[in-house]
This record gives C-alpha cells, structure tokens and sequence, in this order.
C-alpha cells in the first residue's frame, strides 16, 4: 500500500517517477515535465489529378463527348484517352466509383483561366476615397480638394469627406457644416442621394459625409 504523501500532486500517479513534484517548471511544460508542443497542420491544397496521378482502383469514365464509356481501371480508362490523343482528368474523386473525364487538359485549363479574366474585366471594384477639409479652409484649396472629390465620384468611387477640428475650433460645429454644404453643392451632379449638412454631428475631432457616385 503506498503512502497517501507518494501520490504526486499534479498527476495524482503513485508511481510517478517524471518529478512533477521537483522544481517549478516553465509554463510550456506539461505535467511530467515534458514541453508540450502545438502542432498546426497546414491546409491541404485540392489538386487535380490527371493521367497517371490518378490512384483510384476503378474510374467511370466519360469521354469528350459526354458519353459514358463505363467503370474501368485507371490503366484501361488512360490507354483509351491516350489513344484518342487526350487526357484523363478526374473530375469527381469523392464519388463511388471516382469519375474521370477524357479530355484536352491544356486547353481546358486555358478556358479556365481566359474565363478568370473575363469575369474579371466585368467586376465593378468600388473604392473609398478620402478627402480632408478644415473648418477655415480658403476658397483655393476648398476649390482643389473638392476638384479632386469630383474625379472620385466620376471614376465610380465613393468619397469620404472629413472636416477635421482642431482646439477651440470644436466649439464651432456649425463652420463644419458650412463647408460640407458647399461641397455637396459642388458635387450634387454627381451624387446619387441627398445629404443635408445641418443634420451632421461633430464626432470627436471630425464631422464626416460618404458620397456615393450615380453611376
């Protein structure tokens, strides 16, 4: 019978020889004294497999016409498509059995990336853009800034316009406002809703509007 002091305090093992009740350890180590190690696996990439990357026992196979050809061995289903001049591509590998496809693999990957980059052309990315005003801006960079404003909304991008108050400029909200309604009025042509200055707030340091572009 072993004596209650000879279990070990952390394991609670009586036969515990790792020393868990020797000195303190570091916090990386686990009860025993051993550093215990977190492994991540990465991410298994999905690949396709092609010709003889294929490790099914049995395929079935469909041909460049879309004809079902039957279930074979990979090695019957690549002497056809080899024959024809073409690939086996699988193109169903959790299906029972696997399906493959015989086909032009180079030029199917070709289609693939050519429709990538047309889908691409057709994407319409809208941006923000952002422009900065102070309270107490003069008419010439006010006229520069809200030019630049203007360029943003006819190249389709959204525009956040931020005045920015410094010290006791704060008490003044209503200067905020007053140049947010001069660029709203400067921009109205090209803006698809209505914004009304008056109704801006002053948050922190900043009175902000987002003009979205008509088109």
């Amino acid at each position: 019978m072993f004596a209650a002091e000879s279990r070990c305090v952390l394991c609670r093992d009586f036969l515990c020889l790792r020393g868990c009740r020797g000195p303190a350890r570091t916090s990386n180590e686990g009860i025993h004294g051993l550093q215990e190690v977190l492994v991540i696996a990465k991410p298994v990439e999905q690949r396709v497999r092609v010709n003889e990357q294929i490790i099914a026992r049995q395929v079935r196979v469909i041909d460049e016409q879309g004809n079902q050809l039957g279930i074979m061995s990979p090695q019957d289903a690549l002497r056809d498509a080899f024959d024809r001049g073409l690939d086996l591509v699988e193109v169903a590998p959790n299906a029972s059995p696997t399906v493959c496809r015989i086909m032009d693999y180079g030029k199917y990957k070709y289609q693939q990336s050519k429709r990538v980059k047309e889908s691409r052309k057709h994407q319409t990315i809208i941006q923000v853009k952002e422009v900065k005003y102070r309270p107490k801006i003069d008419d010439h960079d006010f006229d520069y800034k809200t030019n630049h404003v203007r360029e943003f909304l006819q190249e389709g991008n959204k525009v956040k316009v931020t005045i920015t108050f410094r010290g006791r400029e704060m008490a003044h909200p209503e200067f905020g406002q007053q140049i947010l309604a001069r660029v709203i009025e400067g921009t109205k042509d090209l803006v698809q809703e209505q914004h009304d200055a008056s109704r801006t707030r002053l948050e922190g340091r900043q009175m902000v509007i987002v003009l979205s572009p008509t088109k």
